[in-house]
């Protein structure tokens, strides 16, 4: 671990809640703290805001919707657009921020940001490409029709190990399409959605549209965001868990639903395949942000024929990552966001080397919450490594033979978010895509997110699609329409 790593603070030392497009303290007056996961140091204090914050929010927004929706499509678009050269032009301070925050190395917080913005410079154009249909009339003398309408109040509630994007990727298409919104931060992570309204302010967002909440009782305000009424559409990202509870709590006033929930990613190799390109794919899929993302590969199946050079090969890239501060220069791997996260990440390693697994190189924690890059081989299929999410830099590698063999594998799971498949014979790219059941696929990529692709899972991975031309529709009412009388 890189001992040179120098204490990183928020610029800014407190931070309310944004509401009305005016900083708020708490209702109540409580404030919570925000900590740097390399360092333990607290960087801020923030606003704890209560379920009465919310509802005030959520309000201001119900208020703020008539007149949002109104404007045109161009308008609404070029006020995202300045929102994205703003962030842009703030890409260091905001890139500095989530390494503050959560922890992940600075290289990759800046990449996060211009993702993040990327999704407001697309959505901005996608505002003018919400169209209607003209159906032909069943009957003489009528015009049948469809259009598209802003769904109306939405909420947010967004993750940890992206602060920025998740944000961006859910409120993007919610402006663009005329809806207003209420965006519940992390409670590890909330200075980045706070910082990011505060831009969107400056790009002529108006007061209301957007609001941020807050809170370290993410419980208690979440129940506001979800029984209410006036609030008719809810996106969330995080854990399969928690969305469960969501879906239930969102039942009682039928609102509309997008969930990004957990993943179990396999990540094939076949003996065929270009072991460089599957290296190098392996390396970015699993230890980007510490092995803190959802579609990370989360179990590696090699087949036996390259099985032990791939693990041999895998394993000398990663005792030579730089574990340390995010903020550090050089720096690599960056530490998990909490204690919980580490005993995890422990916890699992544990079962998994009694099952008689066997460390080819790392396994040990660091100190503070670091944790040394890890491969794992010899793995028991029904360890819990491999049946749960391991949301830490842990690779567990099983050998495999034939092709129907690992698609039962990889496919024996609740979860179906994304897969990872190397091979360069054509046909079985083909075969294998068809196979295997999750939302996305990337073959020979160990990196597949983009703006402009639809992301998201199947089974209990989630519902809905995010980025991409579709990720406006889930925030757009359909209106059938049919007008009669017009026989001359």
């Amino acid at each position: 671990m890189n001992d040179m790593a120098q204490p990183t603070a928020a610029a800014q030392p407190m931070w309310q809640s944004v509401i009305d497009g005016v900083d708020r303290p708490a209702r109540d007056n409580r404030q919570f703290a925000v900590t740097n996961p390399a360092t333990g140091e607290e960087i801020a204090r923030v606003a704890d805001c209560s379920p009465s914050d919310a509802e005030a929010a959520i309000e201001v927004a119900h208020t703020a919707l008539p007149a949002w929706r109104a404007r045109t499509a161009a308008d609404r678009g070029a006020i995202l657009r300045r929102w994205y050269e703003l962030m842009i032009a703030d890409e260091d301070r905001l890139a500095r921020l989530i390494t503050a925050e959560m922890g992940k190395p600075l290289a990759e917080a800046l990449g996060e940001v211009r993702y993040g913005a990327g999704y407001l410079k697309w959505y901005a154009e996608e505002a003018e490409r919400i169209y209607g249909e003209i159906i032909p009339a069943p009957v003489d003398g009528a015009k049948a029709f469809v259009t598209r309408e802003p769904v109306g109040v939405c909420a947010a509630i967004t993750p940890w190990n992206f602060p920025n994007a998740m944000l961006m990727r859910k409120v993007a298409p919610a402006l663009a399409a005329g809806c207003t919104m209420v965006a519940k931060p992390a409670e590890d992570t909330p200075l980045s959605a706070l910082a990011a309204a505060q831009l969107a302010l400056e790009a002529g967002v108006p007061a209301g549209v957007f609001n941020v909440v807050p809170c370290s009782r993410p419980t208690e305000v979440g129940a506001a965001l979800t029984e209410s009424t006036v609030v008719r559409k809810l996106s969330f990202t995080g854990s399969t868990e928690v969305g469960r509870r969501l879906l239930a709590d969102c039942a009682g006033t039928v609102k509309r639903v997008s969930m990004e929930l957990g993943g179990n990613a396999p990540f094939i190799v076949f003996d065929d395949a270009d072991i460089d390109a599957a290296i190098d794919g392996a390396m970015a899929s699993k230890y980007r942000n510490a092995g803190q993302t959802c579609v990370c590969a989360n179990r590696f199946y090699v087949q036996r024929g390259i099985h032990d050079r791939f693990c041999e090969r895998l394993a000398e890239r990663v005792a030579a990552l730089k574990v340390g501060d995010g903020a550090a220069e050089g720096t690599e791997v960056g530490p998990l966001i909490n204690q919980a996260a580490l005993d995890k990440v422990v916890r699992l390693l544990d079962d998994a080397t009694s099952r008689g697994a066997r460390l080819v190189t790392g396994g040990a924690a660091l100190g503070g919450r670091f944790f040394e890059p890890t491969v794992l081989t010899d793995v028991a299929p029904g360890s819990a490594i491999v049946t749960e999410e391991i949301f830490g830099p842990v690779a567990p590698i099983i050998p495999f033979d034939t092709e129907n063999e690992v698609i039962a594998a990889a496919n024996d799971t609740p979860f179906g978010l994304a897969a990872y498949c190397y091979t360069r014979d054509l046909g079985r790219a083909w075969r294998m895509s068809d196979a295997l059941e999750y939302g996305m696929v990337g073959l020979n990529e160990g990196i597949i997110s983009a703006v402009s692709a639809p992301f998201g899972g199947v089974k209990q991975s989630g519902m809905g699609r995010e980025g991409s031309r579709h990720g406006i529709e889930d925030y757009l009412e359909m209106k059938y329409i049919r007008m009669g009388g017009l026989s001359a």
